[in-house]
């Protein structure tokens, strides 16, 4: 199998990643909830990190729900997957920093890491979704995040729960897509 290929058939399998991200639209949704309490602003960022962890586990019910296969295994290119997502916890020094010296700041600090985090997904899936989507949510992250204020901080998080409805939307239609192309395809042979 060639490259093209196997890009395309993970994409097929694994959904373009659509239980990952529509189990991070609910991780998002919790914490712009948590960012509207009345609580201080410490235990909103602990309930970021918090909220956070449930995103794996439910990915995978999802992925089980969606019938897609989130481990490809067989494809050479199936683990290269979660490297990606692991590479972003790289810059959790950023968050972590934020959370003990600007804490107003690590809401937005987190969603740029997030927004970004999605741009090699892109080759990945052989999707223009999140070439495109990763930059701008990460510049809408900062821009939001820079003019928020700090009772206003949950704009942050709906932004970018905004954001990931429109990257899992186009995402959906691109898959349909190539569904129906490998469908075609199977059917021509």
């Amino acid at each position: 199998m060639d490259l093209h290929s196997l890009k395309q058939d993970l994409a097929l399998r694994n959904k373009n990643g659509l239980p990952f991200l529509l189990s991070g639209m609910v991780v998002w949704t919790l914490i712009t909830a948590a960012f509207l309490l009345p609580i201080e602003l410490r235990f909103q960022n602990i309930a970021l990190l918090a909220l956070t962890g449930i995103l794996f586990p439910l990915a995978i019910g999802l992925a089980a729900l969606l019938k897609a296969d989130w481990k490809s295994e067989g494809n050479p290119l199936g683990s290269l997957g979660l490297v990606f997502n692991v590479a972003q916890f790289a810059y959790f020094p950023l968050v972590f920093w934020a959370f003990g010296s600007q804490p107003e700041a690590m809401v937005f600090v987190f969603a740029v890491i997030t927004g970004a985090h999605f741009l090699p997904y892109g080759w990945l899936y052989d999707t223009r979704a999140f070439y495109l989507m990763a930059p701008v949510m990460a510049v809408a992250a900062t821009i939001v995040g820079s003019a928020a204020a700090p009772d206003s901080l949950w704009a942050v998080p709906l932004t970018i729960l905004v954001l990931l409805a429109v990257l899992n939307a186009w995402l959906l239609a691109d898959y349909k897509k190539k569904a129906g192309i490998a469908g075609m395809e199977k059917r021509a042979v």
